[in-house]
């Protein structure tokens, strides 16, 4: 639960999308649970009830969202990556992916995706970047992936490397190969050299995830867009034809983290390379 990119009523830049404050919605909610302001009471209630069921769902977004902080570094400052295509970004906050990754190279080049009208209108507001480099958003659904690369390009050069952060989208494609599909047209677009930044949510139990099942019924039940959760291998089946990065598929608050004592906690996190 992160961004909200998904939506079964078409993308709000064909001029559907409507704020809607009376039910629950996802992007709000993960605001909350990070501690930011953009919400109702509406979604303070269902994130304080599933927080209720589900005591680790804070912990939960606030590790997703140290994870984009660690990966986007790394992917900067090791890797060379100047391009970013943020998909499902969800409402701004402290440390977006165009403030880390212009920090230490002011030239590089984002966009973000997201369909959600309170998402689109903090996102031009907020989503400003350096002169050197770029920063834009794109109004649209993960459901469309042809268009999202394709209003992605008239700010991404696509003959140079461009990491896909996908954080937190994918559970809200219900349909498995539908999702897989996405992933797989996304990447055909990138050069060799690209990356895929995944974080996802599961219900295996090695890493306590037996929580959610009930937590995303009450959530499906009440708020909107619905989730879903996927075992280990359905997300690790994302990342074929590409090269997992050390430490591989594993708890999102694990991936290369430099404390010892990090809780495993039920929400995966990977780095693969497209060869």
């Amino acid at each position: 639960m992160r961004g909200s990119g998904v939506s079964e009523q078409g993308s709000t830049s064909e001029g559907r999308g409507r704020l809607d404050t009376s039910v629950a919605h996802n992007a709000r909610v993960w605001n909350y649970w990070i501690g930011g302001k953009d919400n109702y009471v509406v979604d303070q209630g269902v994130g304080d009830h599933i927080d209720a069921m589900f005591p680790l769902i804070r912990s939960v977004a606030r590790a997703d969202r140290a994870f984009l902080g660690r990966a986007v570094r790394f992917l900067v400052a090791e890797r060379g990556v100047r391009q970013f295509l943020d998909i499902g970004t969800g409402l701004p906050t402290v440390d977006n992916t165009h403030e880390i990754a212009q920090r230490i190279a002011p030239e590089s080049r984002i966009v973000y995706v997201d369909n959600d009208p309170i998402v689109l209108a903090h996102a031009r507001t907020l989503l400003t970047g350096t002169s050197e480099g770029a920063t834009d958003y794109i109004d649209a659904d993960v459901h469309r992936p042809e268009t999202i690369v394709a209003r992605a390009a008239e700010t991404l050069d696509f003959d140079r490397p461009v990491a896909v952060m996908m954080l937190g989208i994918l559970n809200f494609v219900l349909d498995t190969g539908q999702a897989q599909d996405i992933v797989r047209q996304v990447m055909a677009a990138v050069p060799s050299g690209s990356y895929l930044v995944l974080t996802h949510p599961t219900t295996d139990s090695d890493l306590g995830g037996e929580g959610n099942i009930e937590a995303m019924k009450f959530w499906n039940e009440n708020a909107t867009p619905p989730i879903t959760a996927r075992p280990r291998a359905e997300v690790a089946a994302f990342f074929d034809g590409l090269d997992l990065l050390d430490p591989g598929l594993v708890s999102c608050a694990q991936w290369r983290t430099e404390s010892d004592s990090t809780a495993t906690l039920p929400q995966f996190g990977a780095v693969a390379l497209k060869p």
